[in-house]
């Protein structure tokens, strides 16, 4: 496991536990599809990490024709995967390309062979560039590169050196996410030594570092963490002001339907989000009794919609026009604006600027985009859970 991460992950040295989730899945995938009352147009499908080419070739395009066969592809449907380069192999290579995958999002995170020690994930610069070769030769038309800053022992020279690196490799689009230390959720965080993280002047001085490095060499900024080519779909979204933003990250996708298969997952419906259990064990004892794995969902109201598109707005273009958006949902503006605190403290630290509720971040505080987002966020102050830093 690499020390750093923070997905739900499941360890082991064996076939047998991956051959029968997958069996799970497959069965999942049945009983959504069973249950499914609007055939449904698929636009989009994404294979999520760990690392879902862990399985074999064949299991990837069993999986892959099984979703075919219960669900309607449309024809530009886009299929991505998530990918260690470390363990790309070149018969999944060609088994991606004849599955239809066109997008692949490898994991770099950093270069720094000090910094890759001290997470536990060691991975060369030719590992990476031989992925990448490969998979544009079987079809991958499309390649993402995920970075993180605030790392034990990185610094602003390491930052762009790897992003550097990174940039002679030609991706069509980079992630940049910050480190998140949380070993009170995740143990095996526990591992990383907290005296060689960067204190949060720090993190922010390497995020720039990153993007500074990105923006020279011609990648458009999108959002907060994601950087396109500006012929990428993404940039043209973010031009266009049809950029989109789920618990993913940056999207073009404006589909009100997002169905989650396997254990953890979160779907999005018209009404609400739903979860499927996320114990291995507990979500493969619920398909096996013929039940779905959802185990607990939210129904969102007429404010919490507006409230989203409030959020996401700000989220994809550091802007908003509140009263526009609160008259569209059929609500007084005013419910959002007067008595915000949280806003009016963004406002007088020169973080924003608000016009009678039209409001724009300035470019020194685009980082702070999620406090911004925070004062639209009815049930914030109601979360129990840990966070790390916000840089």
């Amino acid at each position: 496991m690499c020390w750093y991460c923070g997905c739900h992950t499941t360890i082991t040295q064996r076939d047998e536990p991956i051959l029968d989730y997958l069996d799970f899945l497959h069965e999942e995938v049945r009983l959504v599809s069973a249950k499914t009352r609007a055939q449904l147009s698929i636009d989009h499908v994404h294979f999520g990490g760990g690392t879902p080419t862990i399985m074999r070739p064949e299991e990837f395009l069993s999986l892959m024709w099984l979703l075919r066969e219960h669900f309607d592809f449309a024809s530009t449907a886009e299929i991505a995967v998530e990918i260690d380069p470390r363990t790309l192999d070149p018969e999944m290579t060609t088994a991606l390309g004849e599955a239809g995958v066109r997008r692949a999002s490898l994991g770099v995170q950093s270069f720094d062979a000090v910094v890759q020690k001290a997470i536990n994930r060691i991975q060369s610069e030719d590992q990476t560039m031989d992925a990448v070769t490969r998979l544009r030769k079987a079809g991958v038309d499309s390649i993402n590169f995920d970075l993180i800053y605030g790392l034990p022992h990185q610094t602003v020279e390491s930052c762009i050196a790897t992003a550097e690196t990174a940039i002679g490799m030609g991706p069509e689009r980079f992630a940049v996410f910050g480190y998140a230390h949380v070993p009170s959720f995740k143990k095996h965080q526990k591992l990383i030594d907290e005296k060689a993280l960067a204190d949060a002047e720090g993190r922010v001085a390497q995020a720039e570092a990153i993007a500074a490095t990105l923006v020279a060499a011609g990648y458009r900024r999108i959002g907060l963490d994601h950087f396109a080519h500006p012929n990428d779909s993404l940039a043209i979204a973010q031009e266009s002001g049809q950029l989109h933003r789920n618990f993913q990250g940056y999207t073009t996708d404006a589909c009100e339907t997002l169905i989650g298969f396997g254990a953890s997952a979160i779907g999005r419906m018209k009404d609400g989000y739903v979860q499927n259990e996320v114990p291995p064990g507990v979500y493969a004892q619920r398909i096996a009794s013929g039940r779905l794995a959802t185990v607990k969902g939210y129904r969102l109201t007429p404010e919490d919609r507006l409230r989203a598109d409030i959020i996401e707005r700000l989220m994809c273009d550091f802007g908003v026009d509140v009263p526009a958006l609160a008259t569209a949902h059929g609500f007084d503006p005013q419910m959002l604006l007067r008595g915000n605190g949280k806003l009016a403290t963004l406002e007088s630290d020169g973080i924003l600027d608000n016009a009678d509720g039209v409001i724009r971040l300035r470019e020194g505080g685009r980082f702070l985009i999620r406090a911004a987002a925070a004062a639209f966020d009815a049930y914030i102050e109601q979360s129990g859970r840990t966070h790390s830093k916000a840089a």
